[in-house]
């Protein structure tokens, strides 16, 4: 009962942790890396708007102006909340960038604190209710520049004579502008965060999905489990208990019958053992258990796990050929986990992929499988993980007297990794013969 609960707490665990596994993968050693130190991300924007504004407040607060400077500092201060308090941080930033462009509108890092803001706004909230705040956050200023660019100059020190020869060349527009330039910023930046969003979104989507059809399968599998290991123990161990004490009996009277009963006891009792063998199988402990672990039973769940992988990002393509898979429950698992598996490790390992290919063709007692990708990245089967992934695919083939191969290929025109697997249905041609 507590191996039982183990299989079913590492089943439901494997879907969301892998899928989470492999979008940390994809995005880089820095982005891993703040991902993973949002703190230190905060003081990295933080540090960043300070470097951009800094020198223009110390330079106003050398002309007799310090209180520019003091906003930029507590501007930058306000950005280390932007993660909890994106709405609030906006809202603030928006006030006090008001207040710099009152006292310095020559900045060339105006606004540039929104954008962190904005961006913030857009990474957490619906995209409509970002776009509202963009557009309230950007009106203020656009309207400073637009309308008051003029006043604006002369409080900052331009003589009005100057600015009013400006005014009249060159102001007409400028302006209107410095006000186009802060919204195509700001909308910049919002769209940026929305995009950010619609990513994280999707990649908790891969992940409840996997975790749901890891959950799901569980549940399948324990059934199967029992099934199976009710038909092989209840019905073997009867039958080899019967043959037993038929032997006991004839033992003494027909000790020729009773050896054919033994010879009859022992290979029913090697293939409970085989049958055994296969049905725990799978309570075999995996460091990183790929998916499902439910039998397939028709066409639609190798459809559902293509089209999960598909979901996850890869460009996939099925090609199946010839008859239709035997009915053994535990043949077409076999197909399905080295699919699978395979499938795992171009999602796990693969960059740059373009194409990924899986076929399945069977012709008479062979059955072969082919997963083929364009990627870079791949490496050779002894470096992947721990190795135990391939291990278990040839573990697996190696039951139907068939293997495996993977290495480096070429696929759609480009250096790829391919995986090939021949098995071989014993039942084919009634005798076992491979073909």
């Amino acid at each position: 009962m507590g191996t039982m609960a183990a299989v079913t707490e590492a089943a439901e665990r494997a879907g969301a942790v892998s899928f989470t596994e492999l979008a940390a993968r994809r995005r880089g050693p820095l982005r891993r890396f703040f991902r993973s130190r949002p703190l230190a991300m905060d003081w990295l924007v933080a540090a960043a708007y300070l470097l951009l504004s800094a020198p223009g407040a110390v330079a106003t607060a050398l002309a007799g102006e310090p209180v520019a400077l003091a906003l930029v500092l507590l501007i930058g201060a306000v950005l280390l909340l932007r993660r909890r308090r994106p709405v609030a941080v906006l809202a603030a930033a928006t006030v006090l960038e008001l207040l710099l462009i009152i006292l310095q509108p020559t900045s060339q890092s105006a606004t540039s604190s929104m954008w962190f803001a904005l961006y913030a706004v857009a990474a957490s909230r619906p995209t409509r209710f970002a776009l509202a705040a963009a557009a309230a956050a950007s009106l203020p200023p656009m309207a400073a520049f637009a309308l008051f660019l003029p006043q604006l100059l002369a409080r900052a020190g331009i003589p009005p004579a100057v600015a009013a020869e400006l005014s009249s060349t060159e102001l007409g527009y400028a302006g209107w502008v410095v006000a186009g330039f802060i919204a195509a910023a700001n909308l910049i930046a919002t769209g940026i965060g929305s995009m950010v969003r619609r990513d994280r979104l999707h990649e908790d989507e891969v992940a409840r999905w996997a975790a749901e059809h890891a959950r799901f399968a569980s549940a399948t599998e324990r059934t199967r489990i029992a099934r199976d290991m009710h038909d092989v123990v209840a019905h073997s161990l009867s039958v080899m208990i019967a043959l037993s004490d038929g032997a006991a009996v004839v033992v003494r009277k027909d000790p020729e019958r009773a050896g054919q009963v033994l010879e009859k006891l022992s290979a029913t009792g090697r293939t409970a053992l085989a049958d055994m063998r296969r049905v725990l199988g799978v309570l075999r402990g995996d460091d990183a258990p790929a998916a499902p672990l439910e039998p397939l039973q028709g066409d639609g769940q190798l459809a559902g796990l293509i089209e999960g992988f598909r979901a996850a990002g890869l460009p996939l393509r099925m090609v199946v050929s010839g008859p239709e898979l035997p009915q053994d429950a535990t043949f077409r698992l076999t197909v399905y986990r080295i699919i699978q598996e395979s499938l795992t490790n171009v999602l796990r390992y693969a960059r740059g992929v373009t194409r990924v290919e899986v076929a399945l063709e069977r012709e008479g007692a062979r059955v072969l499988v082919r997963v083929a990708d364009d990627g870079r990245g791949q490496v050779p089967a002894a470096s992947l993980g721990a190795g135990q992934g391939i291990t278990g695919m040839r573990e697996r083939a190696a039951i139907y007297h068939g293997r495996v191969d993977c290495g480096p290929g070429t696929h759609g025109g480009r250096e790829g990794w391919i995986v090939e697997a021949t098995l071989y249905w014993p039942g084919e041609d009634g005798d076992g013969t491979r073909t």
